[in-house]
């Protein structure tokens, strides 16, 4: 079965990033962590993202677009990247989710990924 691990992060970790005095042991954790899923096999796909505040949003209401720049809510928690992978079951993905570094300070999302859409007339 296919899920997605959604990792938040709050402002803090992802001024980590960059901090030059934090950001080995950041990459560092995140660097172990991503080696293990990629040494596992289970990884179809995924990704980090750049901070919340390079980020758009759009939203139609009355017909009309909305563009707002930055995340798509207030949170003390941000979207910081996912990963699709692979498992047999749901104990499984929760696992992989619970060694991530945000898990400790943040938190990690597990989701079931729908089967690909069917065409209508397929």
């Amino acid at each position: 079965m296919q899920y997605m691990i959604i990792f938040s992060e709050t402002e803090t970790e992802f001024a980590q990033r960059t901090d030059p005095q934090l950001s080995g042991a950041y990459w560092g954790a995140w660097g172990a962590y991503i080696g293990a899923l990629q040494a596992s096999g289970i990884v179809l796909s995924g990704n980090g993202l750049q901070p919340p505040h390079t980020a758009t949003t759009v939203r139609v209401r009355d017909g009309k677009r909305h563009v707002q720049d930055g995340p798509f809510a207030d949170s003390k928690e941000q979207l910081a990247g996912y990963f699709i992978i692979e498992v047999p079951d749901l104990d499984t993905a929760l696992d992989w989710a619970a060694r991530a570094p945000s898990a400790s300070y943040a938190s990690v999302e597990v989701r079931p990924v729908l089967p690909p859409m069917q065409a209508p007339g397929a």
